[in-house]
């Protein structure tokens, strides 16, 4: 008989122990809304939540409300970390929105610079909706500077074959690229095994979910595990239903990835549960 658990024992320990070791720890533990934590690191809370994704700064346990909160210790550990100018810090998160600006870093045209984005020369961070319910793709502008001085063979010339195949078929790399990029982001912040098939789960057509995970229990204990929309995200229901068809694999070769990818990660998560019974459905 299934039996789903609906508050993990070891989530609620893990949270419990969270709060002890900050309260043991002192000063040094203490925790800090966004605001001061940015304020503090020289960011603005835009440039702290792109940190925190990019695995920058770790945010400690979140408020009641589920508020992001940092502890002073990674606060001095970031800013130990950053050495270098008093905006190093800054220059690794700052990001710059769509083909011209992007291009203007690379000193190319907007064209060139399109095209290497769309045959996945260069991987956005995010997006945006804007008002056209167009997407507007952010790029680091730290490696848009890396990619000129690597590549810089790449910003003249003819493009190469496979470019111009790609091309000639309409082919767009950016919603896969960034896709890829998400999920690595996610799944590095996470060891334990349901929530790193929630992740994998969340990429997946919903036909394709329910044909890997039949099992409507393991379902529920994945969608409650989901992390959140990325930074970014629209609220505007318009433009959330155009950045949602981005959340999801599209090519059938991305699907099947993805999809093996979860199945590998749940037979791992159902040997947790069989063997410690503290998440999912036994």
């Amino acid at each position: 008989m299934t039996q789903m658990v609906t508050a993990p024992p070891r989530d609620m320990a893990v949270r419990e122990g969270e709060v002890a070791a900050v309260r043991a720890g002192g000063a040094a533990q203490a925790l800090v809304g966004s605001a001061l934590a940015a304020g503090e690191l020289g960011l603005t809370r835009g440039e702290l939540a792109r940190a925190v994704q990019l695995g920058i700064v770790r945010a400690g346990p979140p408020s009641a409300g589920g508020a992001a909160r940092f502890t002073r210790a990674e606060l001095a550990r970031v800013r130990d970390a950053a050495s270098g100018p008093p905006d190093a810090l800054r220059r690794q998160v700052e990001t710059v929105a769509g083909a011209q600006a992007a291009a203007e870093v690379l000193g190319v045209g907007p064209s060139r610079f399109t095209r290497l984005a769309r045959c996945g020369h260069l991987t956005p961070v995010g997006y945006r909706i804007n008002r056209y319910r167009a997407v507007v793709w952010l790029y680091l502008a730290a490696e848009l500077r890396e990619f000129a001085d690597r590549q810089a063979r790449m910003l003249r010339g003819t493009a190469p074959a496979e470019d111009r195949e790609l091309l000639a078929a309409r082919g767009d790399l950016r919603p896969r690229t960034w896709r890829g990029r998400h999920v690595g982001l996610l799944l590095r912040r996470t060891a334990d095994p349901w929530a790193r098939a929630a992740v994998l789960a969340g990429v997946l057509p919903e036909d394709e979910l329910r044909a890997a995970v039949p099992d409507p229990a393991e379902r529920i204990v994945l969608a409650a595990l989901a992390p959140p929309p990325p930074y970014g995200h629209p609220q505007v229901p318009a433009a959330a239903a155009v950045a949602e068809g981005l959340l999801r694999a599209g090519p059938p070769d991305e699907v099947h990835w993805y999809r093996t990818s979860l199945e590998f990660a749940l037979t791992g998560a159902r040997a947790q549960s069989k063997s410690t019974g503290e998440r999912g459905p036994t």
